[in-house]
């Protein structure tokens, strides 16, 4: 039978099984992205190749909805203030959980490209995670929980821009000074051109924008500027979530980023789920050998980094010493960036790098709810 004949039918059994593995993992308090690729792995051997090329299709407007949503909530203005609260702790991060993580790798034996590509998996903390747990936990508006928001605000800012640079080296098959030194005129040319149209391009479409918000057209126009500017970054060799994230924050120069959301964001939930299950898919666990002992030496120094990134600039930024220390156990959990870069990965690194971040966001889960009792008993006996 040719599945692709039934795609109604399809579908909906694909919703209704997404609906139900979300449903059991909230539950059980687990995040729902791992729902998804724990359903992609279970059922990867009962999908032909053209049920893969549809829902990879559908996956890659999902992924595209998450970026550019993304940029939706960064206006210039606050882009530039995010960045003087927390540059240095920023760079901290980037410098121990990317720096470190891919010497690391490279030092255990994977090659230029992968250890460069762990390294991009290691660096950022979920946000749809933690935010969900901050919320859960009543700490979101306390001061620990301003400055996670700033620092997984942090990350993904630098995402999209590290995502966009492992992109252009994969397409280039090297890792030579020449490449990244031409990734990185790309993308500062890109950029630039962005932040000029959103100045003096989109700013002036405010009343235009106002006016019209409520207007059956006005989500083919936020959906065209996504497309476009993300097929721009892909014929620039860069990735197309550069484009769609950049995209976003010229819309946000609107003030209409709100209203704009409000549309896209139930395509993104529909699509979303795709890209995790098809991630999923792709993990095949009996291809090549897992290291077991790298993957425990990463696995270690995935909590490290961000103990010393929480807890050191959780004081930097003014927090108590107790709430470091919670700060320092709640960043644990890798999540969606993480699956983006892995899925850019050969097949045999990419079982890998799904145990990777299976492990390191059910362990960050644990480590979260755990943080305030951990944050107590380390004050008693410090004497704080």
């Amino acid at each position: 039978m040719d599945h692709t004949e039934h795609l109604f039918l399809l579908g909906g059994i694909a919703l209704l099984s997404f609906f139900l593995v979300s449903y059991l993992f909230q539950r059980l308090k687990l995040p729902s992205l791992l729902a998804y690729v724990f359903l992609g792995l279970a059922l990867s051997g009962l999908l032909t190749a053209p049920d893969l090329r549809i829902i990879d299709e559908i996956a890659r407007l999902g992924i595209l909805l998450l970026f550019f949503l993304l940029g939706l909530h960064f206006p210039l203005a606050r882009l530039v203030n995010i960045s003087r609260r927390v540059w240095s702790v920023g760079f901290m991060d980037i410098g121990l959980n990317f720096g470190v993580t891919f010497a690391l790798a490279y030092l255990l034996g994977f090659d230029l490209l992968a250890a460069l590509i762990i390294g991009g998996v290691a660096y950022a903390t979920s946000s749809s995670i933690t935010v969900k747990m901050l919320e859960d936990s009543k700490r979101l508006k306390s001061p620990e929980g301003e400055f996670k928001l700033a620092l997984l605000v942090f990350e993904d800012l630098a995402a999209p821009v590290m995502v966009s640079f492992l992109a252009g080296l994969i397409l280039l098959g090297a890792v030579t000074a020449e490449a990244i030194l031409i990734i990185f005129l790309k993308v500062v040319l890109l950029t630039v051109v962005s932040i000029l149209l959103a100045l003096y391009g989109f700013r002036k479409l405010d009343l235009f924008a106002g006016r019209y918000m409520s207007r059956d057209f006005m989500p083919l126009f936020a959906m065209a500027v996504g497309l476009i500017f993300a097929g721009i970054a892909e014929a620039m060799d860069l990735s197309k979530l550069l484009g769609a994230f950049l995209a976003g924050v010229m819309l946000s120069e609107t003030g209409t980023s709100r209203e704009f959301s409000r549309i896209i964001m139930p395509v993104k939930d529909l699509t979303l789920p795709f890209f995790f299950f098809w991630f999923g898919t792709t993990i095949t666990l009996g291809t090549g050998i897992i290291s077991l002992p790298a993957l425990g030496i990463l696995l270690i120094w995935a909590l490290a980094g961000k103990l010393i990134v929480g807890f050191w600039g959780g004081r930097m930024y003014g927090l108590s010493f107790k709430g470091s220390i919670r700060t320092a156990f709640s960043l644990l959990q890798r999540g969606e960036f993480s699956v983006v870069i892995a899925a850019m990965a050969e097949p045999v690194l990419r079982a890998f790098l799904g145990i990777y971040i299976v492990v390191t966001a059910i362990a960050g889960v644990y480590l979260f709810r755990w943080a305030p009792g951990i944050a107590d008993r380390l004050a008693r006996r410090a004497g704080r």
